[in-house]
């Protein structure tokens, strides 16, 4: 088992708050509190990491969360300015230019997340609101479909479900929302309660019947879905499926854990953690790997980075590698390879 380090990107002049593979796995934008947005990619035969293009001309303040739309030719970028940015990229290697600009949060966008359809964006907001874009064909024109007002106070991050359009959220008030489109609006369907502090960070597993979520309670819970139907007689209400924890991962961090990435390759879970390390965590064998889930410490780097680790996010396309990035104004890039190889 062993988490090696790729490469070191520097360029960035501030905090690093984000990183976000594109679909094919051949770029990574970082965004930070510089206000900028940097894209790279490997250089020619040499196959350095080298920063391709930056983005300077879209915010006025930090740029917090990008996400790529599902076919990788946008970009989705949200600020502390109150607006998310939708950029648009001119053919393999082309140069990228703001399309869009949604303005509409009064307050700080913490987040945003392209769904899988790529006919949604979700972002969130200082404002305590979730808000729903209806997406053009074209990219072009954004409509916002809903505005979501479950949570009570700061909402810090929005995902999307892999594979149905189901957007959840967290935030300062502990707890993490499930919604659905209903008809022509969007509601909640589900309320997951159990973190005792702000919840950062939320991913999906490849299949998307298992959750993760890290906390200012300096905890992983991993959270299962149970559909209508299911063998175990968890009550469910309609076709609604209902979440349940199954597994709270405590002990291993020693301040807030601020983002977590679930592999789709290889199933591996990482966190980023205030205390400058990064873990991966792998599932071991029980008795009852659905209901009763456990997981172990596979990685740790304890100083992974001079200061807190913000984001991380491992390739889509290339397994095992992982990038993160933190306050000390650097992205990383690792190669994780896991002990049973």
């Amino acid at each position: 088992m062993s988490l090696e380090k790729v490469a070191v990107l520097r360029g960035h002049t501030d905090t690093v708050w984000g990183v976000s593979w594109a679909p094919s796995g051949e770029l990574l934008a970082t965004c930070g509190g510089d206000k900028t947005i940097r894209i790279w990619g490997k250089q020619g035969s040499s196959g350095e990491w080298v920063c391709k293009t930056v983005l300077t001309d879209g915010h006025q303040r930090t740029v917090r969360s990008l996400s790529w739309s599902p076919c990788g030719r946008y970009l989705a970028s949200a600020s502390f300015d109150a607006t998310t940015c939708v950029w648009s990229r001119a053919g393999v290697g082309g140069q990228f230019e703001c399309l869009a600009t949604l303005e509409g949060h009064e307050n700080e966008v913490k987040s945003v997340a392209w769904s899988t359809t790529g006919s949604w964006l979700a972002t969130c907001s200082r404002d305590k609101t979730v808000w729903i874009w209806d997406v053009d064909e074209s990219c072009e024109d954004y409509e916002c479909a809903a505005v979501l007002n479950n949570h009570t106070q700061d909402v810090k991050k929005v995902i999307w479900h892999p594979n149905k359009e189901v957007v959840v959220s967290c935030g300062y008030d502990n707890v993490i929302h499930v919604y659905r489109e209903d008809d022509d609006d969007w509601v909640c369907v589900d309320t997951l309660t159990g973190h005792d502090s702000t919840v950062w960070g939320l991913a999906f597993n490849h299949c998307g019947d298992r959750l993760a979520s890290c906390s200012d309670d300096r905890t992983v819970k991993i959270w299962q879905e149970y559909e209508p139907g299911n063998p175990e007689g968890i009550v469910t209400s309609g076709t609604d499926s209902v979440w349940k924890c199954v597994c709270t991962l405590s002990g291993h961090h020693h301040r807030t854990i601020y983002d977590i990435s679930w592999c789709p390759l290889s199933g591996a879970l990482v966190t980023a953690c205030g205390d400058n390390a990064i873990r991966v965590f792998t599932e071991t064998s029980t008795v009852d790997t659905r209901n009763q889930p456990s997981y172990t410490v596979d990685v740790s780097v304890d100083s992974a980075h001079a200061e807190d680790v913000n984001s991380v996010s491992w390739n889509p396309i290339y397994q095992g590698l992982l990038a993160s990035a933190s306050d000390d104004s650097v992205v990383i890039l690792w190669q994780y390879s896991p002990s049973d190889q």
